[in-house]
């Protein structure tokens, strides 16, 4: 399986730093993936879903800062 990586900006994270996957910003087609799973990006700057492998990561230059 190739790996997929979703470039993200600030703005796209929850107020709590994070993205659900799948998302839409990967592309995926809801009805054929796998359960929806909570991925904190903002503490870190990036995280891989470990059900499908894509990587979420904030483009460079962005920086999450809570309460955004």
């Amino acid at each position: 399986m190739s790996q997929s990586i979703v470039e993200l900006q600030a703005r796209d994270l929850s107020e709590r730093g994070g993205v659900f996957c799948p998302n839409p910003k990967a592309d995926m087609k809801l009805w054929n993936s796998h359960p929806r799973v909570y991925l904190d990006v903002g503490h870190a700057g990036q995280a891989k879903c470990p059900y499908c492998g894509t990587l979420y990561r904030l483009q460079a230059g962005e920086v999450f800062t809570a309460g955004h």
